[in-house]
């Protein structure tokens, strides 16, 4: 686990500073969920879909997307005093894989967010996550309109049982239920990192 150390303003008190990402498929809500948890107003790298995309972005069952991220989106929250998270928040298409080559430096751990109608599109995710070993929770993004699946349910479909990976429900718009996933994350990374130092020096 990689962190930063600060001075607070309230007397120089050192305070924790937590980097998460938050990944996923595209337009499966990335930007949405950074956005309502984010305390600060979030750094967005959002661009226009252009006619020039459409061969190259699928954009199939997100028909009303109208804006791709581009880079890294970045926001923070603070959790209790002494402790922030900042998240960013990677663009889902393929043609942006080459930005994560240097992704897992740093971070905590990961969100990788969900939408059950077009679930094979956080696949590539789960997959990069469990290689490198980046402790990571599942996020559904329960859309208006998308056939429910409890959370036992979206983990034996990702195959998600044998790392005993957290799935969590969640609404990418609201803050509370945005802000539970990243609790969520930052307790199962935490017992996962503990895990591995114990390992390291059994």
């Amino acid at each position: 686990m990689v962190s930063e150390h600060c001075d607070a303003a309230d007397g120089g008190s050192a305070a924790l500073a937590l980097q998460l990402l938050v990944a996923g498929g595209f337009g499966v809500g990335k930007t949405t969920l950074g956005g309502a948890v984010s305390e600060i107003r979030p750094l967005r790298t959002e661009e226009l879909l252009r006619e020039t995309g459409q061969s190259v972005d699928d954009t199939d069952g997100v028909d009303h997307k109208t804006t791709t991220t581009v880079a890294m989106d970045a926001g923070r929250i603070t959790i209790h005093s002494g402790l922030s998270l900042y998240l960013f928040g990677t663009p889902g298409q393929d043609r942006f894989w080459f930005l994560w080559d240097e992704l897992p430096q740093g971070v905590l751990g990961a969100v990788v967010l969900a939408d059950t109608r077009r679930l094979e599109d956080c696949f590539p995710a789960v997959d990069y996550f469990e290689h490198r070993r980046v402790p990571f929770v599942v996020a559904v993004n329960c859309f208006a309109g998308a056939r429910r699946h409890g959370a036992p349910d979206v983990s034996r479909a990702l195959d998600l049982g044998r790392w005993g990976t957290p799935v969590v429900l969640c609404d990418a718009r609201d803050r509370a239920s945005g802000k539970e996933v990243l609790i969520r994350l930052v307790e199962y990374a935490g017992r996962m990192h503990t895990a591995r130092l114990l390992d390291s020096v059994g």
